[in-house]
């Protein structure tokens, strides 16, 4: 494991990550999922792609990285392109889970690879608009202190700064960003995904007009129980990409 401060919007961020096979030619840049870290991506798919130069890397906030400012998901691919000029990395295959997905889509990678991706907006449930609306009324009355009653378990262990970004994240939709990509898209989902519902990954494979989606079993975290099967597809998409040089 290995530290970069960077310099962002006038503060110093401390960015852990880890490299595999460093010696490989070719880039595998992976992001992990709000709340998350590179760890969980790490043993996930460490033990395959051996031909790739594995980036794993853990985002402002989360794992071993630092972050006392609010952020974009803009901001977030910023900073990891900014990790990405220190490492001398390519754009040649980037893996994003959940949140980690808009900030790989924003990095425009030659090949993106998006694991249960947020970034389709999904309506609330009329018990989370309840929620929100009574915990508005008492930021009124003062008693903001109850926030943790009310917010969603993501954020409730989180610094302000974090948790601003957090309400800065958490409802965006990404449709005109996913339409706008070029290259080649690898979609992997759960099929009992809750928190990016499958519906979101068909909307997506409709929006991007390069790519593949595949249904595994499994929830928000299924990659964990097929990182190998995907690794092939991973491999296989890329190969697709040198036969049209």
């Amino acid at each position: 494991m290995a530290v970069k401060s960077i310099q962002f919007n006038h503060h110093t961020l401390d960015i852990s990550y880890e490299i595999l096979n460093p010696k490989a030619k070719i880039d595998l840049i992976v992001l992990h999922g709000w709340g998350s870290n590179k760890g969980l991506m790490k043993n996930s798919f460490g033990p395959y792609m051996n031909s790739f130069r594995h980036i794993y890397i853990d985002l402002p906030g989360f794992g071993n990285s630092t972050c006392n400012l609010t952020l974009t998901t803009k901001d977030y691919a910023r900073v990891v392109e900014l990790l990405m000029v220190h490492l001398n990395a390519s754009k040649d295959i980037i893996v994003g889970h959940s949140f980690g997905g808009k900030v790989a889509l924003l990095l425009e990678p030659k090949v993106l690879v998006l694991l249960s991706s947020a970034g389709i907006y999904v309506k609330k449930s009329f018990k989370v608009y309840a929620k929100i609306t009574l915990f508005k009324m008492l930021k009124v009355f003062g008693l903001a202190r109850l926030r943790n009653l009310f917010v969603a378990d993501d954020a409730k262990s989180l610094s302000e700064p974090m948790y601003q970004t957090f309400k800065n994240v958490v409802n965006e939709d990404f449709s005109y960003e996913f339409s706008q990509y070029g290259g080649k898209a690898l979609l992997c989902w759960g099929k009992e995904d809750t928190a990016t519902p499958l519906s979101s990954a068909h909307k997506i494979d409709e929006l991007i007009s390069d790519s593949h989606l595949i249904a595994y079993e499994g929830g928000h975290f299924f990659f964990m129980d097929h990182s190998q099967d995907i690794s092939d597809h991973i491999q296989n998409t890329f190969l697709k990409t040198l036969e049209h040089k």
